[in-house]
């Protein structure tokens, strides 16, 4: 049950921030690429409250009903994909370590937005030994360039059709960007689909610091994510009308 209610918070942060980013999907004309409108569907024994507070569209809503189900892990799964050197690397060798993990493209515009916040984040949390893995579903070429234009100075791994299928391994239909927040000990507090903003970040890597530190369980680590990230998202809304 402990582990149920826990999933439950991850299901809800998952569901609420998947309403406002279906947009940001793989284009259909990227070669050997397509999109995937399967919505992210906990099982029925993880959906009690899951749909509370979040806005999905009535599109997700109603194709969720007849959707084949995708869970998300518990713990970070088995992902192998060459880096920027074309060198194999497990996701699994950074266990031991707090890790952000972003899956991002270059033509994916608030893939782009977030990529200054990633690296800020990785330098203020160095005492953490935090570290930031980004996943890029694109053309090796293109995110060389692009990574080297910008000084990305987090490990990338590249793979196109292979970044999709990492992607699936996290229960998640393909949008993006999407970040996975994952202990020391390698299971997921937290997916944010959508643009990371600062705010997210600051309060999620709290969390993540104290569920190391043992001063709080994961379980209610995420049901404390999911709570904020809805608050946050209210917030944001409202900003976004007032300033509209």
């Amino acid at each position: 049950m402990k582990k149920a209610q826990g999933l439950i918070g991850l299901a809800v942060v998952v569901l609420a921030a998947a309403g406002g980013f279906w947009l940001q999907r793989l284009h259909a004309d990227r070669p050997g690429l397509k999109p995937d409108t399967t919505p992210v569907v906990p099982p029925p024994e993880l959906s009690a409250g899951a749909g509370s507070g979040a806005d999905a569209s009535a599109t997700a809503d109603a194709s969720a009903a007849s959707a084949p189900r995708r869970v998300v892990p518990e713990t970070l799964p088995d992902i192998t994909l060459p880096d920027a050197k074309g060198t194999p690397r497990k996701l699994t060798e950074w266990k031991g370590r707090p890790l952000i993990v972003n899956f991002w493209a270059t033509w994916c515009g608030p893939c782009r937005e977030e990529i200054p916040l990633l690296k800020t984040l990785r330098a203020q949390h160095a005492q953490d030994r935090l570290e930031v893995i980004g996943i890029a579903i694109d053309a090796e070429a293109e995110v060389l360039k692009y990574a080297r234009d910008i000084g990305i100075d987090y490990p990338i791994l590249i793979g196109e059709k292979e970044g999709f299928e990492a992607a699936e391994k996290f229960g998640v239909a393909l949008v993006l960007p999407f970040s996975v927040f994952a202990d020391a000990r390698g299971r997921i507090v937290t997916l944010k689909v959508g643009e990371l903003h600062a705010d997210e970040a600051a309060y999620i890597l709290d969390r993540v610091r104290d569920v190391d530190a043992e001063r709080l369980e994961l379980t209610a680590a995420r049901e404390q994510i999911a709570d904020k990230m809805r608050e946050l998202a209210v917030e944001r809304g409202k900003k976004t009308a007032q300033s509209g």
